[in-house]
């Protein structure tokens, strides 16, 4: 019977800007007498792919513009941070104050396309007070840029998935996704195949990087700096120019909007 197995990295430092993530988990697998072996996948939390390549800004550092300071009247938050929030976003999706609630919520399509609260502008993890974590720049070459470099040393087919922390719509609660990949397919296209019972497949598409991703959120807890997560055992079709972009459904196929 195929089987899968989930690890975590341990030992995995604080992160700091300019850090070697690809040298780093080596050292963390070295430690645990471990090795990546060919098809073995590892997903990365953002926030240490963030650190490491100095996507960060100082609240203080921030001057909150007029639509800013406008818009953190109507949630109740810091207009810097707002500030931060609309220069990471291409536009606002959906501005909300719950009555029950101190803070209201903004939800933007973030740069990258990405539709989430607060254009996943994050305060948590952080040792510096003040600080806020943004999302990677490229996360898909970041992504690349670690794959490469356990490849080489290696010697083997690795896959990366760098994930984050969204809400959904419909539905309560948050879950991990792919923002980032190198090799891994985001989507398992099984359309043309046959189900158990010899009928065709029509539209199913798993989507392959989200599972992975929150998989991952099982052992990557906020509180147990668990970074780095090992999958083994996984079949997988090496995907060289896969994206994270390649999950987004186009606005135009928007059925709530």
């Amino acid at each position: 019977m195929p089987s899968l197995t989930i690890t975590t990295i341990a030992g995995i430092p604080y992160i700091r800007k300019g850090d070697d993530l690809a040298a780093i988990i080596i050292e963390g697998l070295t430690h645990q007498v471990q090795k990546l072996d060919d098809g073995d996948i590892l997903v990365i939390a953002q926030k240490v792919v963030s650190k490491a390549e100095g996507a960060c800004v100082h609240i203080d550092e921030v001057t909150a513009s007029d639509q800013a300071i406008q818009l953190a009247k109507k949630v109740n938050k810091d207009p810097r941070k707002v500030e931060v929030i609309l220069s990471e976003s291409k536009r606002l999706v959906k501005v909300h104050k719950h009555p029950n609630a101190n803070e209201g919520i903004i939800i933007t399509e973030h740069n990258l396309g990405h539709i989430s609260a607060n254009a996943a502008v994050d305060e948590s993890n952080t040792d510096t007070p003040g600080e806020l974590i943004l999302l990677p720049k490229d996360p898909d070459a970041s992504a690349k840029r670690i794959a490469s470099a356990l490849s080489h040393h290696y010697q083997c087919r690795v896959g990366i998935v760098i994930s984050d922390t969204f809400g959904r719509p419909w539905r309560l609660g948050q879950t991990n996704v792919a923002i980032g990949l190198a090799n891994i397919p985001a989507l398992n296209l099984l359309e043309g195949e046959l189900d158990a019972y010899g009928r065709p497949l029509k539209v199913t598409a798993p989507a392959l990087a989200d599972e992975l991703a929150g998989a991952s959120g099982l052992l990557m807890s906020k509180q147990g700096k668990c970074p780095v997560i090992l999958f083994k055992g996984l079949e997988w079709a090496c995907q060289p120019d896969s994206q994270a972009s390649d999950l987004l459904r186009p606005t135009k196929e928007d059925l709530f909007a």
